[in-house]
């Protein structure tokens, strides 16, 4: 275990929290209600998401959104906005002993810049050492659902972005790309069966995420 993460793992400490899925998994739902729970508990709470969390981050997250490009340059742009967000939010807010709950990070991207655009990973794992050093979340809850039922879900919600308009074997891939990363997440991740009731999901995570927030 890095020091960050032991840090973010101490009681009192700041605590670093990820939501994973794919688009229409319904993971967003729950992140206001967990941080009402982080903030009942007496912890203060930073909610944030990705790509965004800063003014430049949501400038490049309007890009990578809604602008064609290279998958490449995706890539770049994603992890510009992350180390722009990890500077400017994300790493003083831990240092403060917040619980920081983002929707979204580095997963995010191993699903959808590896498995839905089948870029190497190791270019995925090079950005990350640099952007990132050894910082992880210490829970990640992943929403799990069939790309199909995804996709009806994406349809009755919202008019698609860039992504949101890719078809289900996208998805598909990048549903298989976040199980290989939970398989090897060492323990921090919680996959979540998303077609569960909405109640039953947050009774699962309120019991599950006790042990982190808990004040000394």
């Amino acid at each position: 275990m890095n020091p960050e993460q032991a840090r973010a793992e101490r009681p009192g400490g700041g605590c670093f929290i990820s939501f994973e899925g794919i688009d229409g998994a319904g993971k967003s739902s729950h992140v206001d209600w967990l941080a009402e729970r982080c903030r009942q508990a007496g912890r203060e709470v930073i909610v944030t998401r990705e790509p965004g969390g800063t003014p430049l981050g949501e400038r490049l997250r309007e890009l990578v959104l809604n602008e064609p490009m290279a998958a490449q340059t995706e890539l770049l742009l994603v992890f510009a906005a992350r180390n722009e967000h990890l500077e400017g939010l994300i790493r003083p807010a831990l240092a403060r002993g917040c619980v920081v709950i983002c929707d979204r990070f580095t997963d995010s991207t191993y699903a959808y810049q590896g498995g839905g655009r089948g870029l190497p990973l190791a270019w995925i794992e090079a950005l990350e050492q640099a952007v990132q050093g050894g910082l992880q979340p210490v829970r990640t809850y992943l929403f799990d659902l069939p790309a199909d039922l995804a996709a009806q879900r994406r349809a009755a919600a919202r008019a698609a972005d860039r992504f949101e308009a890719e078809d289900v074997a996208f998805f598909e891939r990048v549903r298989a790309a976040y199980a290989r990363r939970a398989g090897v997440g060492g323990g921090r991740f919680r996959t979540i069966d998303s077609r569960q009731s909405i109640e039953t999901i947050r009774q699962f995570i309120q019991e599950d995420i006790k042990s982190l927030i808990t004040t000394s």
